[in-house]
């Protein structure tokens, strides 16, 4: 207790809590948008991770930091959880809200560019996490248990390559695919007219797209989608908007990991998500959970499948 109240005791280290509060930041990243030296920086991160409020991940020669599991004892976990979520009340001042801004946006910008310089080699980069013919079976399972009466409508947010459509378009009456970038829609359209399909249409779009043209879907799917997203709760809050009554949300996602070159080499903005957090998320949604299972993926990589239903 004493540790954790003496790390907690500075406003700098509930500013870390509180920037760490959704996501892994290297040290450098920190300090560009807490506009501290690194020096300094490093004096706080040794005393929060003493205390075990947070975690250090190595991936090559960068160092993450991410906040640390709750602790065994009862009496600590409550206090830490207490800590948190009072640091994660914080506003952030204008120019550390700016500069984290800044940063998201310069990931986002990266994943984007990614997406439009490596269509012709997507494949090959998905594969080096988590390639489709490894949880396919498994996301068709999920998919025929769901009720046979509740089939008019599906929607696939960021299909890529698209090979989840066929699969959507032979058991949903319609099928609508949002992608915000051309070329990723463009190859999901291929996909598509590789098949005798003519119930599938696209839209050039992301989720917020989607929830404004008022779909009222049996089925969303968003397959490995958050990662790549600069505001994940908000794209499944959206997404959660455009079910109908009962309808049901069904997410693939990474487990949260510290393989950080999967932002360079995979176009990532987010290293994954504990569990706990996609489940937060679709609870303040307005969605209960249905069922989840998790399958282990190449190079030490997990992923967790999902299924929310709108309450």
């Amino acid at each position: 207790m004493v540790g954790f109240l003496k790390a907690a005791a500075d406003p700098l280290r509930l500013r870390i809590l509180r920037l760490l509060r959704q996501d892994a930041m290297g040290v450098s990243e920190l300090c560009e948008v807490l506009a501290v030296r690194q020096p300094a920086l490093s004096h706080h991160l040794k005393i929060l991770s003493a205390a075990g409020l947070l975690r250090s991940e190595r991936d090559g020669n960068h160092i993450f930091y991410r906040r640390g599991d709750a602790e065994a004892d009862a009496s600590c976990n409550d206090l830490q959880r207490a800590i948190l979520d009072s640091a994660d009340s914080l506003e952030l001042d204008g120019g550390a809200s700016l500069r984290l801004q800044q940063l998201q946006l310069s990931r986002e910008q990266n994943s984007r560019d990614f997406f439009r310089q490596n269509v012709h080699s997507f494949r090959e980069q998905q594969d080096l996490i988590a390639a489709p013919s490894r949880y396919a079976d498994a996301i068709e399972t999920v998919i025929d248990g769901l009720d046979a009466q509740q089939r008019e409508l599906a929607l696939e947010l960021g299909p890529g390559e698209g090979w989840l459509l066929p699969v959507l378009g032979r058991r949903y009456e319609t099928v609508h695919a949002f992608d915000n970038a051309e070329n990723m829609l463009r190859a999901a359209r291929e996909t598509v007219a590789a098949t005798d399909l003519t119930n599938v249409h696209f839209h050039l779009g992301d989720s917020a797209d989607a929830q404004r043209a008022g779909l009222e879907a049996n089925l969303v799917v968003l397959n490995m989608v958050l990662h790549h997203t600069p505001d994940p709760a908000r794209t499944l809050g959206e997404s959660a908007a455009c079910l109908a009554s009962q309808g049901v949300l069904l997410v693939t996602e990474l487990c949260a990991h510290t393989q950080a070159w999967a932002r360079e080499n995979c176009g990532d903005l987010w290293l994954g998500f504990a569990p706990e957090q996609l489940g937060d998320w679709a609870n303040r949604a307005g969605l209960a959970e249905r069922g989840s299972s998790y399958l282990g993926q190449r190079n030490g990589f997990t992923l967790q499948v999902r299924l929310f239903q709108r309450t």
